[in-house]
């Protein structure tokens, strides 16, 4: 008869104790228990140990920890040294389980299924989400500064969906590194407030912040961040806003010169004189709707791209623009499109100039930097051609046309020439100095949207069922990995940020956490803290398995 109820103890036994060991459960049955768990696990024979569990009254991880002191010791009979044993080191298999999910990108059933291709153990779903949750679980959602005094850095923040949960996400565009990622119940002023208060408690302190115009954000900067100044994103500003209606436009004169091609094609087929005077009447009016939809496509494309020039900090030759002329012809390029009389386009135009007091910004901290830059001892003329070539590279950055990328690299190409013949010796390393404070110069929230982007396929693979822990582990995955390519190629997010060079892999960093903070998954086939599995003593034939609590049936107090 099993012990299930503690009031068969008398009270003088169990005095002192907080567990008994079930005299019922004698070494037969625990042997018999192990053995036929040991086969259900090689035969992948499923729900066997939940059956055991049920039929023995104990636990899964209790079952668990008997097959895995059967398999210990049957590898002692067969003269296996522990080592030899311990071939495949639980961490080579935990660091497979992160690569797969974390840059593989791969759903917790195709992980599995790779883990079992491979013959590697732990390859259930069950405890590939369970560790990743646990080991999710132990990582702060919030990047703390190793340096003992304060960093200042730029906060972009912008929000990303789970369903309707809001994910709030702060980033540092110069080095990519999240510095927040949270889920929220909202978000509203007060829920960006504590945000950032939490990032600045952790020693980065923000000396701007850029983020779309949402209601939240800015609230949330007018009672959080009032002392610092706010840069509009120009994407949203603008190009979202008004750069729909290039598209929009060129369809519509394709439109027209497609029905004027189909007036034209039906000459053929008339007869009479009346059918040809009316179908030439259809294709001198469509002639003129060709010739109207292609007048308003090609101006609206020169108002359009003459304020997307408006937004450059220099000008052709290198030389830093005045913010007040740049506002002034953007405000009269506005005044024409409004010429158009298009309703939602004026609607559109009116929130431009709204914006518009903020939007330029970015003007104020370029003659701050330029200046920084005039005391390195530069020539004057290749500084210059180095601030027209970084403008050039980040608009190759940021299109994705080939024509006009290499458009932008033969632009660069040519002013780098010019900073050669001006500084013979050393040239990259200024190059890459002069590239690194400029691009503290950010003029839109693309990080936010890149990191975003990262994001996404995690939560498509969950079917948007995220969790904190999960958004922890993406966080540290993307500061601590390397990038492949790009201008940041070779570093780490954390690396660029810090300014120390990070030694070991993502993957390492993360399974010396999990050693530092000794957990178990209950319904795992192992334990993740080696010392809950087993202990080897210095010589290789002596093994200490400890026993689980779960030998052990819990007391009830006596009434």
């Amino acid at each position: 008869m099993l012990f299930t109820n503690g009031k068969n103890v008398s009270q003088k036994n169990i005095a002192g104790k907080k567990f008994l060991r079930r005299e019922d459960l004698t070494e037969s049955i625990r042997i018999s228990i192990a053995v036929r768990g040991f086969l259900a696990k090689e035969n992948s024979e499923w729900g066997m140990i939940t059956f055991l569990a049920k039929e023995y009254n104990v636990s899964r991880t209790f079952i668990y920890d008997l097959i895995l002191s059967l398999s210990t010791f049957l590898s002692i009979i067969l003269y296996k040294k522990p080592s030899q044993m311990r071939s495949i080191s639980m961490d080579m298999v935990l660091r497979q389980i992160l690569s797969f999910r974390m840059e593989g990108k791969c759903s917790l059933e195709a992980t599995s299924v790779m883990m079992k291709r491979l013959g590697l153990p732990c390859n259930s779903m069950g405890f590939i989400s369970e560790y990743l949750e646990k080991t999710g679980s132990l990582l702060p959602d919030t990047l703390k500064s190793d340096e003992s005094e304060t960093q200042s850095v730029i906060f972009v923040s912008d929000e990303v969906f789970a369903k309707n949960t809001p994910i709030l996400v702060t980033v540092d565009p110069v080095s990519s590194a999240i510095l927040k990622i949270e889920l929220a119940d909202a978000r509203k002023a007060k829920n960006w407030v504590t945000h950032w208060n939490c990032i600045q408690k952790n020693g980065h302190m923000a000396i701007c912040l850029v983020s779309d115009e949402g209601t939240g954000l800015t609230s949330g900067h007018a009672k959080g961040l009032a002392d610092i100044p706010w840069q509009p994103d120009t994407f949203h500003a603008i190009a979202h806003r008004i750069g729909i209606y290039m598209v929009r436009f060129e369809k519509s004169a394709y439109q027209a010169m497609e029905n004027e091609y189909d007036c034209l094609s039906k000459f053929d087929s008339a007869k009479s004189d009346e059918v040809i005077a009316r179908r030439m009447d259809n294709y001198d009016e469509a002639v003129k709707e060709t010739l109207k939809a292609i007048e308003l496509y090609e101006q609206f494309k020169y108002l359009y791209t003459g304020i997307i020039k408006e937004l450059n900090v220099f000008d052709s030759n290198g030389n830093l623009r005045e913010r007040k002329e740049a506002e002034e012809n953007i405000i009269i390029y506005l005044e024409l499109i409004d010429t158009f009389q298009n309703t939602t386009l004026s609607a559109a135009t009116k929130k431009i100039r709204k914006t518009l007091k903020n939007l330029l910004n970015y003007f104020e901290k370029a003659i701050e930097t330029v200046e920084e830059l005039k005391k390195l001892n530069i020539n004057e003329d290749a500084l210059k051609a180095l601030c027209s070539g970084w403008q050039w590279h980040k608009r190759y950055i940021k299109s994705k046309r080939a024509a006009i990328r290499n458009h932008c690299k033969e632009n660069e190409a040519f002013c780098l020439e010019i900073t050669e013949g001006y500084i013979q010796e050393g040239c990259e390393a200024v190059k890459e100095q002069i590239y690194n404070r400029l691009n503290h110069i950010v003029q839109s929230s693309a990080m936010a949207e890149c990191i975003n982007s990262i994001i996404r396929p995690y939560l498509n693979m969950s079917r948007n069922n995220i969790s904190q822990g999960m958004l922890n582990l993406i966080m540290f995955y993307h500061n601590h990995r390397r990038y492949n390519s790009g201008e940041r190629k070779g570093k780490t997010p954390c690396e660029i940020l810090s300014g120390k060079k990070q030694e070991k892999d993502w993957a390492e960093l993360l399974i010396e956490v999990t050693n530092s903070n000794e957990f178990s998954i209950n319904s795992s086939q192992i334990s993740l803290s080696p010392m809950n599995i087993c202990a080897y003593s210095k010589s290789d034939n002596d093994i200490i398995c400890h026993t689980s609590g779960d030998d052990y049936t819990p007391l009830v107090k006596a009434s």
